[in-house]
Order: structure tokens, then sequence, then C-alpha cells
């Protein structure tokens, strides 16, 4: 249903179309390795909670692999699994070959994470940096909860509803159509683990500030990065140059210090699959607080 102005109305606005969100990382493959700061910094973090978790997997899957420097280092921290890297952009997996060695190679399998082509209880560890966003969180929990082993663990990142304030807040001087995706608040993520069967999910959010020097900056690091407008609500012309000087104009009063902020609310999770007719039976050993991840994750970035 569209409204008075022939726009999609709130709900299927924000829907994302999944042939654009593929074509966007199709096009910024090339060249995303040199524009994903963010992205990379995020996944470090991700990586290390792995560190605090005691972990011997067989099967390892990261979905949303991208160009494939999570796999390469899962490969190297699990030497004996088999990792295999998940994306919905083939030319994301093309890139990810430059992260492959012949003594520590990678499967690469080009599929959606709402449709895994993997058997039930297959996988015992899913890694996910930064995808959740482009998906159906319900949908994608579902998913990883089937093809988990008993005992499995899913450790994932995902974007909360503070990301892009400023850019989204300046967009509203322009019009009222959908030019920032909206993101699932860090609650919201945890009933969906639960709904999806996973076990006791622990959650938290950090936030980073990226800075530029103008707005088309900003623009242009989401495009490098393929994190393109994919709404369906989603202006599909141009913005005008009246729009545009709104839009700067708008942006501006959040300059700070010479420097225009991009927030980023990170959710950091991680859950269990139960043991096979029970309910955690037997994961004490492996599962850490979030008091306990915090402390650890902070001691090791101190001097």
């Amino acid at each position: 249903m569209n409204a008075p102005d022939g726009s999609p109305q709130s709900g299927e606005a924000y829907a994302l179309d999944t042939f654009r969100v593929r074509r966007s990382f199709d096009r910024a493959a090339d060249g995303y390795d040199d524009n994903a700061v963010l992205h990379a910094e995020v996944r470090d973090n991700l990586l290390a909670r792995l560190d605090l978790m005691a972990l011997a997997p067989r099967v390892v899957v990261d979905a949303g692999a991208g160009t494939g420097h999570a796999c390469r280092t899962l490969k190297r921290r699990y030497p004996k699994a088999l990792v295999v890297a998940v994306d919905l952009s083939p030319r994301m997996l093309s890139a990810a070959r430059r992260q492959q060695s012949w003594l520590r190679p990678f499967a690469r399998v080009c599929a959606d994470a709402e449709r895994l082509p993997f058997a039930d209880a297959s996988v015992d560890l899913i890694l996910s940096n930064l995808m959740l966003q482009w998906c159906n969180p319900d949908a994608v929990f579902t998913e990883f909860r089937r093809v988990l082993a008993p005992h499995g663990l899913v450790s994932f990142t995902t974007l909360g509803p503070d990301t892009l304030r400023e850019l989204r807040s300046a967009w509203t001087a322009v019009d009222s159509r959908t030019h920032v995706n909206q993101f699932t608040d860090m609650h919201d993520i945890g009933d969906a683990l639960v709904r999806g069967g996973f076990a006791s999910p622990v959650l938290d959010v950090e936030r980073y500030t990226l800075t530029y020097t103008d707005v088309r900056r900003v623009g242009a690091d989401l495009k490098a990065t393929g994190a393109t407008n994919a709404t369906h609500g989603r202006p599909r012309g141009l913005t005008g140059r009246r729009g545009f000087a709104a839009l700067l104009a708008a942006y501006e009063a959040f300059r700070q210090e010479g420097r225009l902020p991009a927030t980023y609310e990170v959710v950091f999770g991680h859950a269990w699959t139960p043991e096979a007719g029970t309910r955690r039976g037997g994961q004490e050993d492996s599962t850490v607080s979030l008091d306990e991840i915090k402390r650890q994750l902070r001691s090791r970035r101190s001097p």
C-alpha cells in the first residue's frame, strides 16, 4: 500500500530489496578492503571474543564473509576445521580468494543466509560480522539454529538503531522518504534469538564514530562498502540541488571540531544451541558472561 504521495508506507518502505543488496556489494567488492575501516575494527573485536570461548569446531561458517579476512583468521585459529565463507555476493567471494593459502584453504559458497545449503546440525560455529542488518533476523536465526549442531555457537555483530543517526536526521530536512536503512534494537535481536531456539543469548553494544570533512565523503564511504540505501521506499531519482543543499545545511548542525561525525551503534551477541534433549546441558564450561567478556577485553586493550 502506498502513501498519498505515492511512496510505500512505513513497514513496506523499510523492507529490503535483496537484489539491490547483492548488486551493491558486487559493485563494492574490488575496493572494499581499502574502505571498510569500521568493518575491520568490528571484525577484530568479534574475533577477539572467540578467544574467550572453549571451542574445538569441526565445521565453521562465516555468514556474510565478504572478502574473507575473518575466514583466514578462523582457519589459522582452527586449523583442523572446515571453514566455509558464505556470502550473497559472488564478487565478494571472488575477492575472498586473495585471503586463501595452500596451507590454510577455506571453502566459498554463494548463498542467502536465510536459506543455507547445509544439512541440519552439521555446523559447530557460525560467525557473522555486520551482515544481519541486511536480512530478516528471525529468518536468519531460525536457519542458523537449523544448521548448528547441539552445543553449537553463533557469534555475531549487527547495527543498532542509533547507527547513522546524524545522516537520518539530516535527510528529514529534505523529504519523508527512506534514505537510511532501519536497524533493529539490541533487545529485539535478543528476542529473535530466543524465538529461533537459542539458549541464554548474551548481547551488548559498542559505539563507534567515524568523522568526515563533508557529507559527500559520508555518502562515498557508504557506497564504497556496499552500504547503499536498499529499502523499497528509497527515492528512485537523484536528489535535486535544493534538496542536497538542505541536506548539507542540516548535517552541518552536527559538526564538531571541524569534522562531521557518523555514529555506528554495533550490537555484539552470542548464543548457544542447547544439547539434544536438554536446555543447556554441559555448556557451562564454555559459557562466558558479559561482564567477564568486557573485563578481559579491557585488559587486552590497556597498555
